[in-house]
């Protein structure tokens, strides 16, 4: 079996885990919010192995950088497609609670469950790479305690990065949140590959704190602390000022009286 079908199985199995999770969650509206469990840990298992792809699938399986955003992108459109109602995003679970569009309570919880979700999807990782199913995952497995990080600038050039492409994918999120999933899920999934391939060079624009704390917390380079200015805060900030650009707007076109605001 080549690499390209062992990682093809892995992704596979992983949506099948996903998908299956979330089905036994919909006999149980009440228990709605563990379905931000697998929504994490699929995107961030999934990932995890695009990852590895982009860093020795060139030349320990000959795939190319075309090959790896290709993957990423499917990627991106099953886990909207099968997570549909969940995120797997602590940035987008704060933005709906700022929106007062979910309580306390269930904010606190889909965090917990999203964190929870990218930290077994990361053991659950590290388990496949060590069975070395092919020369990608031996070298993974050689390197995994010398991994490079996703965050090749500065603090504060980092903190601007991840500002500036959160800021704009919520403005594209927010326009297209009421919009047919046939056409929302496959542009929010085409957005953040772009994000992704552009801000490579920078922070990977992951915006998404879980997701971030899966794929390079864990590597040499900066602190945890450091990690999470830059990949917690920064989303924070560019969600934020979306909030209020979108508000004022909307107090603009008379949506919103001035008295309300």
């Amino acid at each position: 079996m080549s690499g390209l079908n062992v990682s093809l199985a892995y992704f596979l199995a992983v949506v099948v885990f996903g998908a299956a999770f979330r089905s036994l969650f919909r006999k149980w509206p009440r228990l709605s919010v563990a379905a931000e469990f697998p929504a994490s840990y699929v995107l961030v298992a999934c990932w995890l192995e695009v990852q590895t792809i982009k860093e020795v699938g060139e030349w320990a399986g000959g795939l190319g950088p075309d090959v790896t955003l290709t993957i990423l992108f499917l990627v991106l459109l099953t886990h909207g497609v099968i997570c549909a109602g969940a995120t797997g995003n602590p940035s987008l679970t704060l933005m709906n609670f700022l929106l007062l569009e979910t309580p306390t309570l269930h904010t606190l919880l889909a965090l917990v469950a999203q964190f929870l979700g990218a930290h077994l999807a990361l053991l659950g990782a590290g388990y496949y790479w060590a069975l070395e199913l092919n020369d990608m995952h031996m070298i993974k497995n050689l390197m995994s305690r010398e991994c490079s990080t996703a965050l090749r600038v500065s603090l504060v050039q980092g903190v601007f990065s991840e500002c500036v492409c959160a800021f704009i994918f919520y403005l594209i999120y927010l326009s297209l949140k009421r919009r047919s999933a046939l056409i929302r899920v496959p542009l929010v999934a085409a957005v953040l590959t772009f994000f992704s391939h552009s801000a490579s060079d920078y922070t990977m624009a992951f915006l998404n704190p879980s997701l971030a704390y899966g794929l390079t917390f864990y590597c040499p380079g900066f602190t945890f602390t450091e990690y999470s200015v830059v990949y917690w805060l920064g989303p924070i900030f560019g969600k934020s000022n979306n909030i209020f650009v979108t508000y004022k707007h909307l107090i603009k076109k008379g949506f919103i009286l001035d008295n309300e605001a």
